[in-house]
């Protein structure tokens, strides 16, 4: 239910930014670090939307698969500990002798 709540919205925004570029048919001026273009705005509006989702995806992505490494990292550092535990255990308290009357 949230992946279709999270894909509705992407695609809400997605057809927001192609109807307002398809009713702006202005060319400008688009500066960047290197270089400077002449683009339509519709152009423009859906090339960066596309960018920004991307760069947004692959932000999140990042931070998933180093949540990801993290766990893996604490689960098996949980089953070393609850391995020396159980050793502990068995040496602290030896099987019981049975004492034959």
């Amino acid at each position: 239910m949230k992946y279709l709540l999270i894909f509705l919205l992407v695609l809400v925004i997605f057809i927001i930014s192609v109807t307002l570029g398809a009713h702006n048919d202005q060319v400008v001026s688009f500066n960047f670090l290197i270089a400077q273009g002449e683009y339509r705005i519709s152009t423009l509006l859906a090339s960066l939307f596309g960018a920004g989702f991307v760069l947004g995806w692959a932000i999140c992505g990042l931070f998933w698969l180093r949540v990801r490494v993290s766990l893996a990292n604490a689960q098996r550092k949980l089953k070393r500990l609850q391995q020396q535990t159980v050793q502990t255990e068995s040496v602290a308290s030896p099987q019981p002798t049975v004492v034959k009357e």
